[in-house]
């Protein structure tokens, strides 16, 4: 509206000023869903080229940046505190390289399998077969829910020790 008023007092008064348009970038960071986008995004645009001028805001909750930052502190703090309480650190290295190491292999596992014709093909009917299986033995009934949850509830007090 002030470049519109601008313009038409630059024209009562004779002046020839270059014309000014506005436009919204179409990049997919910049996504406008209001009827006033000058608002939110004002990239200018002089036709004679002498001038660009590009201002884009980003609204951001100072709440969420401050919680999320928090977080990160927490979680930085924590495992300085978990790796300075660590008395064999040699161990965790390597059990750490274990994790690479068969990580690697088992990627190469799985990329030789797939060039085997037909191969990956009848691993995924067994996959499907053993998901509907699992679904009809665990998940259908109600009965089998509680089964399921009650050995899941094993399974933990058996990993934690509580036994």
């Amino acid at each position: 509206m002030a470049a519109a008023a601008a313009s038409a007092a630059s024209v009562l008064a004779g002046a020839r000023r270059p014309v000014v348009r506005s436009f919204v970038s179409r990049s997919p960071d910049l996504l406008l869903h209001s009827p006033r986008p000058s608002l939110f995004a004002a990239p200018l645009f002089i036709a004679d080229g002498q001038k660009h001028l590009s201002l884009q805001v980003r609204a951001t909750s100072s709440s969420e940046e401050t919680s999320s930052s928090i977080g990160t502190e927490e979680l930085l703090a924590d495992l300085k505190q978990k790796w300075d309480s660590t008395e064999n650190k040699s161990t965790v290295f390597i059990y750490g390289g274990g994790a690479v190491l068969t990580l690697w292999l088992s990627s190469t596992l799985i990329g030789a399998i797939n060039t085997v014709p037909l191969l990956p093909k009848i691993l995924e009917l067994v996959g499907i077969g053993y998901s509907g299986w699992f679904v009809y033995r665990y998940l259908l009934f109600k009965s089998s829910r509680k089964e399921l949850a009650a050995e899941i509830e094993d399974l933990k007090k058996k990993i934690v020790g509580t036994d």
